[in-house]
């Protein structure tokens, strides 16, 4: 078929217009990555909970009664210890300021209630996160601050080295919690009989063990520890090497409110990737302005638009480093080799430590 000239000027226009890219400011914007939208945005809206936060100025935190180590006050009547650290850092990164924090003490059967209630906006108390918890009741964990396990505390002249020799023993158990649940799993499933002693909370449990009203006190590792520390002769005790049960903690939210999970799950994240990139409470304002490392940059605000995602100030992980530290600090002057617990990191190491642990920062960009 023959052409005039007329038509094969008209086709290789259209043939030009074909072959042509768009520009490289014509992408679309729901193209474009996060962090270039919210560069361009207005900060995204911040949802009920952390509007709720900043009207009130403080953050309303549950924690432990008193469980040494992990929350508990110092004879000012001052809260310390790992979870409050957490806390503190919540704090800072949402208000700037690590003492805006209320501090709620809850037992284990009030926790869940109170955080369902509206009566704290966090629970960071020794709570494990399990399927039950998050999907029939409803809550949200936004991440695992500790790894623990169950195991048993018993005096060192029963001459015990196994949990599987508890053969008709009181074991003294909290109620409210997964412990009984794990501790009837434990013995049931090696045909071993036991008489419970449930107690209402962790502190009666430890008192009645004290008294010997009990042959041994069953609770996570870590809390065992924690009341060994606590008891007249600790080294009269010892905490058996049976490990029965994962246990999990961590933050713990209301669900229906992804946007203050968010803020809670980098919060403790920023913390524990500070660790891995060796930005310390003393070293991140430096690190903010002079590192070159685009990872530390991007964690401390000094690049991306990262804190806008968060309905945060750009600086809110530098805050809340700078207020206690990052996840090593933390868990070594509250219940590591700084403390009187001296617990070994273990689970709880870095992923590229040696040995390697299960903490594991995730990355800001």
């Amino acid at each position: 078929m023959r052409l005039t000239g007329g038509a094969m000027a008209l086709l290789a226009l259209i043939l030009v217009g074909c072959d042509r890219k768009p520009a490289p400011d014509a992408v679309p914007a729901s193209d474009q990555t996060p962090a270039v939208r919210a560069g361009k945005e207005a900060q995204i809206p911040a949802g009920p909970t952390l509007t709720a936060i900043k009207a009130r100025g403080r953050l309303a935190c549950g924690v432990h009664q008193g469980l040494v180590g992990f929350a508990y006050t110092d004879n000012r009547g001052r809260w310390r210890g790992f979870d409050v650290d957490f806390c503190r850092a919540l704090a800072a990164a949402v208000l700037g300021d690590g003492d805006a924090v209320r501090f709620v003490p809850l037992s284990a059967e009030e926790r869940l209630p109170a955080l369902r209630d509206g009566r704290i906006d966090v629970l960071w108390r020794n709570t494990s996160w399990t399927m039950s918890r998050e999907a029939g009741d409803g809550f949200v964990f936004a991440g695992v601050n500790y790894y623990d396990g169950q195991g048993f505390l018993v005096r060192r002249a029963l001459n015990l080295a196994s949990a599987t020799e508890l053969e008709g023993a009181r074991v003294c158990v909290q109620a409210g919690s997964t412990t009984r649940l794990n501790a009837d799993d434990y013995f049931r499933s090696r045909g071993i009989a036991y008489t419970p002693v449930v107690l209402p909370n962790e502190e009666e449990a430890r008192a009645a063990y004290e008294r010997e009203a009990c042959d041994a006190f069953t609770a996570d590792i870590s809390a065992l520890a924690a009341a060994r520390s606590t008891l007249a002769n600790p080294g009269q005790h010892a905490i058996l090497p049976d490990v029965v049960s994962k246990e999990p903690l961590g933050p713990v939210v209301r669900r229906g409110d992804e946007q203050w999970a968010a803020v809670v799950r980098w919060t403790l994240n920023a913390l524990i990737l500070a660790e891995e990139l060796g930005v310390t409470q003393e070293t991140a304002a430096q690190m903010a302005r002079d590192s070159r490392d685009p990872r530390v940059r991007r964690l401390l605000g000094s690049e991306g638009h990262f804190g806008e995602m968060l309905a945060l100030p750009q600086d809110w992980a530098l805050k809340a480093i700078v207020s206690t530290g990052n996840y090593g600090e933390i868990f070594n002057r509250n219940i590591g080799p700084k403390s009187s617990l001296d617990l070994a990191r273990g689970l709880n190491a870095q992923w590229n430590a040696r040995p390697a642990g299960l903490i594991y920062g995730l990355p800001v960009r």
